[in-house]
């Protein structure tokens, strides 16, 4: 392959939102061909006219951005393409490699219904193809036809699948596939093989829902001339339930995974383990993913969806991240929250203080808000349920000590320390009362890194609001 110039393509249609299976199969090429420094091509296969929408488009598109699947062509339409398709079929119906078919709807349903009945595969018949010596029948008046390919007879299409290995086809399983409509718009097997020559693709590397196309397209492009590419058939992506992954299945969509708080990153490197591994790597750049990225790594099983081990992986990003990326990729959601980060402590500092025990970004924007709202107005009830009398003088002894103690998480926890050993008391028995008089809650990051956050003057007029 060295002396190969790789090419690889990502070739959606854009039906309907696009979730994690389907990205994986975006993945890899894009992986396979930084590797080898080779081109990597979006080609969105957009024929179903009824089905494709732009907003599907614009979702795929936004989708690679957002992982950083940079692209060195595309995107490509093939609604863009269709005279070339048309320049095609014409030029095979000249050489008699494909011939018009004018058997209607109802007599291909009629064949197929007495096939199943006989327990026969069902299959077009070759009614129309012609032959040495064989009279076809009388072209029936006012029918456009669908146009076929003359599918080899007899033998067998082998290919050495770089996933699944050898795999063999006999051309007898293989009817003639309908290449072009009545209205002349190609089918998706036909445009698949002229797109992959003329963009000369060297590998193709997609989901195994499209291994019993493969024998038609590889037939279609040796009939043309063509050389196949090598083809890598992924094992399918399972949702959690162990069923394959779909919208219908209850996968979520790229932009769910954005607005809950995923980092790319994250994801990214998620998606490499669905089907690929690297000894033990479990946690990598997406440098090394391309580092270490080739087709013999790739997995024969299908693997499975895990959303917990999706969440700890964001975690690991979140936690080992640039504090000051997290801090831009947190305010977004933090101003949808309506924080104001730009009034109240330094953001910076609030993010700093959670983010080792976030989750997402979400996670830590929610629990940004303590630090930007008003400070809680609590009422005797409250403030006689959650703060026993008895521990109001270490709290006053705790409010002067803070007012004299350099503002830092030490000279904080050597305060608390000193205030516990003169009372003789637990930490949780002070650090509660405190958390609650600050926020209205006992749940908190750490108290010394919480006051250092907050600021010393807002601390002490909080506590002291709450011992009055």
């Amino acid at each position: 392959m060295r002396f190969m110039h790789i090419r690889t393509r990502f070739a959606p249609s854009p039906t309907g939102f696009i979730h994690l299976g389907n990205l994986r199969s975006a993945l890899y090429p894009w992986a396979f061909a930084r590797h080898n420094k080779g081109d990597f091509i979006l080609r969105i296969e957009d024929t179903d006219l009824e089905r494709s929408s732009q907003e599907a488009v614009d979702v795929i598109i936004e989708g690679m951005a957002w992982l950083g699947l940079d692209l060195d062509e595309g995107p490509i339409y093939q609604m863009q393409r269709i005279d070339r398709y048309r320049e095609v079929v014409k030029q095979m119906l000249d050489s008699g490699l494909a011939y018009p078919c004018y058997m209607s709807e109802e007599e291909l349903n009629k064949l197929r219904d007495q096939q199943m009945a006989n327990k026969e595969k069902p299959r077009y018949n070759g009614l129309w193809r012609p032959e040495p010596g064989k009279t076809l029948p009388p072209v029936p008046e006012g029918v456009s036809p669908v146009i076929r390919f003359k599918n080899p007879i007899g033998g067998s299409v082998i290919w050495n699948d770089a996933v699944k290995g050898q795999i063999e086809i006999s051309n007898d399983e293989l009817d003639d596939l309908v290449i072009a409509r009545p209205d002349g718009t190609p089918t998706y097997n036909f445009c698949v093989v002229i797109d992959d020559m003329d963009m000369n693709i060297t590998h193709v590397i997609r989901g195994d829902d499209h291994v019993n196309n493969t024998p038609r397209q590889i037939n279609i492009m040796k009939a043309l001339g063509g050389t196949p590419p090598v083809y890598a058939h992924l094992p399918t992506v399972l949702n959690d339930a162990g069923e394959k992954m779909s919208k219908r299945n209850g996968a979520m969509s790229v932009r769910d995974y954005q607005k809950a708080g995923y980092l790319p990153d994250a994801i990214l490197n998620y998606l490499a383990r669905l089907g690929w591994s690297h000894g033990d790597a479990e946690v990598f750049t997406k440098e090394q993913f391309v580092d270490w990225f080739d087709l013999e790594s790739l997995g024969r099983s299908p693997a499975q969806h895990n959303p917990e081990k999706l969440l700890w992986l964001n975690h690991q990003y979140i936690q080992n991240s640039d504090l000051a990326n997290i801090v831009a990729a947190t305010k977004p959601f933090a101003h949808e929250m309506g924080i104001d980060t730009e009034a109240g402590p330094d953001f910076a500092q609030v993010v700093g203080l959670l983010k080792d025990r976030a989750n997402t970004l979400i996670e830590i924007a929610e629990g940004a808000k303590l630090f930007y709202v008003p400070a809680p107005n609590l009422s005797p009830e409250q403030i006689k349920e959650n703060i026993a009398e008895a521990v109001i003088p270490a709290l006053k002894d705790l409010v002067e000590a803070i007012s004299s103690a350099e503002p830092t998480k030490e000279a904080y926890a050597a305060v608390f320390k000193q205030i516990l050993a003169k009372y003789q008391i637990k930490m949780p028995a002070l650090a509660m009362p405190v958390r609650y008089a600050l926020f209205a809650t006992t749940q908190t990051p750490a108290i010394d890194s919480v006051l250092v956050v907050l600021g010393k003057e807002e601390a002490v007029k909080r506590l002291s609001k709450v011992i009055q």
